[in-house]
């Protein structure tokens, strides 16, 4: 992609970014927080600093952020003063040891004080790694190789494996276009999906593979809720199958509820996984289960020096402590269901065809029709115009404030008289100042 902005005119971050793409594959390490997925050529693509819910680019901009907050990792906000100070006692005392940390073993009883069900807890530091754990778990404890799934559970081989057998398996699942390579081939057929709240298209797997399954996984909720019996029809046919039924909570984990979203539904799994909210932006993540399969790990070589280092399990520790004081997941629920009511009035009182998914605090606002991908691209834009972060989704956290929804809400309805004027002249595209976003995974060049 050739940049349209001169090179005299970028922004210090996207003069940055550039250099980026010629030193990193992809221009980042997370795919997510790659500029073109949001507004290419125009993105502030870094920061200098980030507090509450205010970020500051490199040429000092200020932004209010009502996209992702870290990729749905900061739910407290950005630099929480309660979480750092914890964090900095942890550096100060000494992060890592030939001994090992105190503070695993009280996170480890905090999570199974939440989780009644489980018994037993192993610690990573990000989500695809604890997915991959779990897995390598389950086909441990059942000595069995195939997985049925549901969901986006990460970059693991176990997973990206679904589209050896299809190249499309996962579009509905991650991301559109996404080539299995450098997946070895023998794990083709390994990885089966199913669709949400579809519990037919389990049952046909479960039956097409008799005594096959290692496990069941699935994300508990994500763009839409559970249908009734969706969630326990799955539970049965993991019993049944004699697979490990698995709750990937990554995404979702500590938005709605003091721990799992799970908890909400009254449906407990066999293993459920954690990390993004945890830390509250630090790394960690936490794979938690019933004894007798977590038993299983020592059967198996899952071990790591950084899983036991001391800052992630201390940055848990004091996340956990303000979630259950304040009871941060209620106010999350109430400022998402605030704004995702804000876009439904706004595009119905503008005549945009737009419509919302996913849980409050997790909203995703689903631009329909043509051009959509440029509809998000120039709401984007405009919004950037406006200083403030905003793409598809909006990630709540603790630290937005109502005057902070206010001004958002009352900018989007600006926004969204404009984006109907637009379509309705046909200047969409050329009302673009760069490229329109990548929806999908794209290889840059």
């Amino acid at each position: 992609m050739t940049s349209r902005i001169a090179p005299d005119t970028m922004s210090t971050g996207q003069a940055l970014y550039q250099k980026a793409r010629r030193l990193i594959p992809g221009g980042t390490q997370l795919l997510s927080k790659r500029p073109e997925r949001f507004l290419p050529d125009l993105w502030p693509a870094y920061y200098s600093r980030a507090k509450g819910a205010t970020v500051w680019d490199l040429d000092g901009r200020e932004y209010l952020d009502m996209g992702s907050m870290g990729v749905g990792a900061c739910v407290l906000g950005y630099a929480d003063d309660d979480v750092n100070r914890a964090v900095s006692d942890a550096v100060q005392a000494g992060s890592m040891c030939t001994l090992n940390c105190p503070e695993e073993v009280e996170l480890s009883e905090r999570l199974l004080e939440l989780h009644p069900w489980a018994r037993m807890v192993r610690l990573a530091r990000g989500g695809g790694e604890a997915m991959a754990m779990a897995v390598r778990i389950a086909r441990a404890f059942t000595g069995r190789d195939r997985i049925a799934f549901c969901g986006y559970h990460g970059w693991g081989d176990w997973y990206l494996a679904a589209n050896l057998a299809d190249t499309e398996a996962l579009d509905g699942h991650c991301l559109p276009g996404l080539k299995p390579a450098g997946i070895p081939r023998g794990l083709r057929g390994t990885a089966i999906p199913f669709r949400y709240n579809v519990l037919e298209d389990l049952q046909a797997i479960v039956a097409e593979h008799p005594g096959q399954l290692a496990a069941i996984v699935l994300e508990p909720v994500r763009s839409t809720e559970p249908a009734p019996g969706f969630l326990e029809g799955v539970r049965e046919a993991a019993r049944r199958a004699g697979a490990v039924f698995i709750f990937d909570e990554v995404t979702a984990g500590w938005r709605m509820t003091n721990g799992g979203v799970h908890l909400r539904y009254g449906v407990q799994p066999d293993v459920a996984v954690f990390a993004k909210a945890l830390g509250n932006g630090y790394p960690i993540a936490a794979v938690m289960g019933v004894e007798p399969i977590m038993q299983a790990a020592q059967t198996s070589f899952i071990s790591s020096t950084p899983w036991s280092e001391r800052i992630g399990p201390a940055a848990a520790l004091a996340t956990i402590s303000k979630f259950q004081r304040l009871n941060v997941s209620q106010r999350l629920i109430a400022v998402g269901e605030r704004i995702q009511h804000g876009w439904t009035e706004a595009a119905r009182r503008h005549h945009l065809p737009a419509h919302v998914e996913g849980i409050p605090p997790l909203g995703h606002l689903v631009f329909e029709g043509q051009p959509a991908a440029a509809l998000e691209t120039l709401f984007t834009q405009w919004m950037l115009d406006q200083g403030i972060l905003a793409s598809g989704h909006c990630y709540v956290c603790y630290a937005h404030r109502d005057e902070d929804v206010t001004r958002y809400l009352d900018a989007a309805d600006q926004v969204f008289a404009r984006l109907a004027r637009a379509i309705e002249q046909g200047t969409v595209e050329v009302s673009l100042r760069g490229p329109v976003r990548q929806p999908g995974f794209q290889r840059l060049t």
